[in-house]
């Protein structure tokens, strides 16, 4: 009667056991430094560009969109203010980790799915290399440690967008727009801005690299554990923050 739930359940299953064993090895050695670095770069230099494009606009639509609803109250000088808390809190995480969900996501996954297909990671197990010590453990390390800051350069740059708007359009003095925006700052906000990027990540790094080890089927499987990979990931990231919210609203309150 309940075998559907057979298969996302033993999925389940396998993820954790995955994830056990990738948070283990960080406190074994070899730790593959290089591997580490290597995946750094591509991950952290090579979604720069996007996540500060998407941040910086991302501050220029909210300003517009919030000016004209605070217009109507004669408040506009509070824009900094909206603009620095909505992305602190949310919008930045959520979008820097989304672009690097559909970014590095699908990559993990079909970079490890071809080496599966094409029996590299078996041969890897044959000369006595730990699979997931060598291609698991330092793409979450990496992740983990790059997406926070690039959710830093997201929301530092949305708060530029926000500004040239402020400034350009709405006739909002420089000290104005700053001195609200870091004020309405507080240090649960700082820590909700870099604990959500940072759960995040290793979600964003684990389902990659579940989909792409678990790849069957040759070139076509991996283009379905791509997808799923991406998916996957992105779903976890709404469900993740819609968790973390309440927690964070109850803190503050």
């Amino acid at each position: 009667m309940l075998d559907f739930l057979k298969r996302p359940v033993e999925t389940f299953q396998e993820f954790l056991f995955l994830s056990g064993r990738a948070f283990r090895n960080i406190f074994r050695s070899p730790h593959y430094a290089d591997d580490i670095l290597l995946q750094m770069d591509t991950i952290g230099v090579g979604s720069l560009f996007i996540v500060s494009l998407i941040g910086f606009f991302s501050g220029v639509v909210m300003a517009l969109q919030m000016s004209r609803a605070l217009s109507t109250y004669g408040a506009q000088g509070q824009i900094g203010q909206i603009v620095s808390i909505t992305l602190v809190r949310e919008l930045g995480p959520v979008l820097a980790s989304l672009l690097v969900a559909g970014r590095n996501a699908s990559g993990i996954a079909s970079e490890l799915g071809s080496m599966r297909v094409t029996e590299q990671i078996d041969a890897m197990r044959a000369l006595g290399t730990d699979p997931i010590q060598k291609l698991v453990t330092p793409r979450l390390i990496a992740m983990a440690v790059v997406l926070p800051l690039l959710t830093i350069i997201a929301d530092f740059l949305g708060l530029v967008g926000g500004y040239f708007i402020a400034y350009s359009l709405l006739n909002i003095t420089t000290d104005q727009y700053w001195s609200t925006a870091w004020r309405a700052l507080e240090y649960n906000d700082l820590t909700q801005g870099l604990l959500k990027p940072f759960l995040f990540a290793i979600v964003i790094a684990l389902v990659g690299c579940y989909y792409g080890m678990n790849t069957s089927g040759g070139t076509q499987g991996v283009g379905r554990s791509t997808t799923k990979a991406v998916v996957v990931a992105s779903v976890w990231i709404f469900i993740i923050t819609s968790m973390l919210d309440p927690l964070f609203v109850n803190l503050s309150s």
